[in-house]
């Protein structure tokens, strides 16, 4: 089994999250989801759902296209 990359939406919540100096609970109130969702979501145990996704590029200004890394 080879090792897998860290995915791109979790090095972009991190990077939101440092920029604006945002706890996990901040960022999940941001988004609507709870902290122990982000923490999943930050250590690759779940991905975000489509309103999720949606949510973080509004709220943050990223596109689509940015969370996934194209």
């Amino acid at each position: 089994m080879e090792k897998q990359e860290t995915a791109a939406y979790i090095e972009l919540i991190r990077a939101i999250m440092a920029e604006r100096h945002l706890s996990q609970a901040k960022f999940a109130q941001a988004v609507g989801v709870n902290q122990t969702t982000v923490s999943q979501w930050l250590l690759g145990r779940k991905k975000p759902g489509y309103d999720s996704i949606v949510m973080i590029c509004r709220k943050f200004g990223v596109t689509p296209n940015e969370f996934f890394g194209l």
